[in-house]
């Protein structure tokens, strides 16, 4: 199912702001996000320029830490840096008291430097490299998600080796289909992640008997933008169902990795309910005595921030197209996932104009380079200004200078104040790092 299906009725722009209370329409400052006008970052840093909004960020870590305390439950919160990996932004999490999910060295040592302990950092990821486990043990990384059997051998190898001893958790496939798009599912049998459930119980007596492991628990993941409890119901049924089946073997199980994928509203729709959420993993799990953890990448994120971009021009073919300076290679979900993203002019005379169907596309020389198709949008003269929406996960870290295009600014609104974050790349830095052989 492509995400952009999710959506049972395109909405209008109206309906886009009115969904998004972090996003105004001031009569003579145009679209304002956490209260700044768009116009003002735009007239400062130029286009495309990626804004995040610090506001947003705190409050959603604080609905989703509420939700769990209403049920009478504590996970601990850590953050899936692969949504958005910016410095700034770790360091906004840290001080909301998340700790980190990562899959890479590059990302473990991101989440160091934004003052993350490593032994508040959680290591996911179905391939991780010698170097890279030797380096996670090195630091004193807090826990270790295992993928495979060959893993853990590899991991009791090294630890024994350094005279470590590494809690682990085994990561459980339990065959459940998020209801997502097929290239973000990660909890179905022939997925490239986690063991068998039917594997798991003969692993982890093994594990018991590995030097350099101590073996504390279960994780799962079972997918990416989930916008209903009902598989997380199933799949924790199915977590519990075998911790209790290692308890009867008097296997000490302590600690459940729920993983994350909690889904956002792309559109006017509202995403997963936490309380839904929360009242899921309170029935299944709840009563159990674990420690639990949480991985939440794209809803802590993911409308927090936006790509602002200017109209090159529009094009009158046998259909309307809007021409944007920024491109797939600034904000790719949407060739890469077939993903909807509202899209709102930040001009108030733009916002109330009639709308008519257009492709808004980029200048990249791919036909998928496009952002949205038969989109209402008003018309749009050369300059005009284009806010696309929830764009703050799996965007500017999936970003590249293909076509020889320059990675865009990133801006950060923080209490009224905005800071440059990341400058904008230019053309000289695209080839400073190169060489040509004598």
């Amino acid at each position: 199912m492509a995400l952009a299906q999710n959506l049972t009725a395109e909405p209008g722009i109206a309906d886009l702001l009115a969904a998004r209370p972090s996003f105004k329409m001031h009569a003579q400052d145009g679209l304002c996000f956490e209260g700044t006008p768009l116009n003002a970052i735009a007239d400062s840093y130029g286009t495309p320029t990626w804004v995040y909004g610090a506001a947003t960020i705190r409050a959603r870590y604080a609905a989703l830490a509420d939700a769990f305390t209403n049920v009478s439950l504590h996970p601990h919160i850590h953050y899936a840096v692969k949504a958005n990996d910016h410095l700034a932004i770790l360091n906004i999490l840290r001080q909301c008291g998340a700790g980190a999910d990562v899959v890479s060295a590059g990302e473990f040592l991101r989440a160091q430097k934004a003052g993350i302990a490593p032994a508040n950092i959680v290591y996911s990821g179905v391939g991780k490299s010698p170097a890279e486990l030797t380096a996670a043990l090195a630091a004193g990384i807090g826990q270790i998600n295992v993928e495979s059997g060959e893993e853990l051998t590899l991991l009791s190898s090294i630890a024994s080796g350094m005279g470590k001893i590494i809690d682990i958790v085994l990561r459980m496939n339990p065959d459940v289909d998020a209801g997502t798009h097929a290239k973000i599912t990660t909890g179905l049998a022939e997925n490239k992640f986690g063991i068998a459930a039917n594997d798991i119980p003969a692993l982890y007596a093994g594990a018991l008997t590995l030097p350099g492991i101590n073996p504390v628990g279960l994780a799962l993941h079972i997918g990416s933008q989930i916008t209903s409890p009902a598989p997380y119901a199933t799949a924790y049924a199915k977590a519990a169902s075998m911790i209790q089946h290692l308890r009867s073997h008097h296997f000490d199980v302590s600690v459940l990795d729920l993983g994350g994928g909690l889904g956002i509203g792309y559109g006017d729709e509202p995403g997963l309910s936490l309380a839904a959420f929360a009242a899921t993993v309170k029935r299944e799990v709840g009563d159990l005595g674990l420690s639990l953890l949480l991985e939440p990448g794209r809803y802590l994120v993911g409308p927090a921030g936006l790509l602002l971009a200017s109209v090159i021009l529009e094009k009158q073919t046998t259909k309307r197209f809007i021409i944007l300076d920024a491109a797939m290679n600034d904000l790719l979900r949407p060739a890469l996932y077939d993903s909807y993203h509202g899209i709102l002019p930040v001009s108030p005379v733009d916002f109330q104009r009639p709308a008519t169907p257009a492709d808004v596309v980029g200048p990249v020389c791919e036909t998928g380079d496009s952002f949205a198709t038969n989109r209402h949008l008003p018309p749009l003269a050369a300059g005009a200004r284009v806010a696309i929406l929830d764009a703050g996960a799996y965007g500017a870290v999936m970003s590249s200078p293909y076509n020889a295009r320059p990675r865009a600014a990133a801006v950060l609104i923080d209490h009224g104040t905005t800071h440059l974050i990341t400058p904008r790349q230019t053309l000289d830095d695209l080839w400073s790092h190169e060489q040509i052989p004598a």
